[in-house]
């Protein structure tokens, strides 16, 4: 089985830089969306084969995520069921036979830390939310998680200490979820591989220098670990901020 999830920080824009072309290339059986940016009925997805699933924010042109997938879900359900996080369209999550899938758009701690205490809230019951899906049946977790969880994992670590996606708070969060009975798919394969990211900025050619940040990740439960076949960060995929990243499964 083949996973794909990719931030387009827009959807409707990259839809004018050849995502249908990537979206065949790849040939997955679940492509995931974060940061679509978009309602309902504003954007017309011709996708035979595949199954749409949508989550809108109530805010119009912000977060967003989908789910495409050729397999059909047992279920659908949109957010954690708490109304402080369901409002901005940042989780779906499909139950298969064997295992549940999720795409997860984390929300950003934002400038000066804004929303970094929200964030710690967010983390928390996201972690036990997915503790309890796991308690079931394997969980298969992909998305923009907005943390370099190590130095390797960004260009300039000790500059960006303290910024938004590189605090100890959020680093730590992503270490509490991984003791929680889950595995980082990249490092799994590519323990101490530097240099590949999945985001660039906008600023100072950052793309143009590989200054990036890998925080787009697939996780899964450690009950996967055998059947992991292979990660990769689609570096060279343009369009977004962010590449994709993918995940087959055996």
């Amino acid at each position: 089985m083949k996973c794909i999830s990719w931030n387009v920080n827009g959807l409707r824009a990259v839809m004018k830089k050849g995502f249908m072309d990537v979206f065949h290339q790849f040939d997955s059986d679940i492509f995931a969306l974060q940061e679509t940016k978009l309602q309902a009925g504003q954007i017309d997805m011709d996708l035979p084969g595949y199954e749409q699933y949508w989550n809108y924010a109530d805010r119009k042109g912000y977060s967003g995520t989908a789910v495409f997938s050729r397999l059909h879900p047992l279920s659908v359900h949109y957010g954690m069921g708490m109304d402080e996080h369901d409002h901005e369209g940042r989780l779906i999550t499909l139950e298969f036979d064997t295992f549940y899938f999720v795409t997860c758009y984390t929300p950003n701690s934002q400038s000066e830390l804004a929303r970094l205490n929200y964030r710690m809230k967010w983390e928390d019951d996201f972690r036990a939310y997915l503790a309890g899906l796991n308690e079931k049946k394997p969980v298969i977790l992909c998305g923009d998680l907005n943390v370099a969880h190590e130095e390797i994992d960004l260009k300039n670590p000790k500059t960006n200490r303290n910024n938004a996606g590189f605090t100890d708070q959020e680093r730590q969060k992503m270490t509490d979820l991984l003791a929680a009975g889950f595995t980082d798919t990249w490092r799994y394969f590519y323990p101490d591989v530097t240099g590949i990211y999945s985001w660039w900025s906008y600023r100072f050619k950052a793309r143009q220098n590989n200054a990036g940040w890998r925080i787009d990740y697939f996780i899964t439960s450690k009950s996967l670990d055998n059947k992991l076949k292979k990660a990769s960060i689609y570096t060279d995929i343009t369009g977004s901020d962010h590449c994709p990243v993918g995940l087959e499964l055996l």
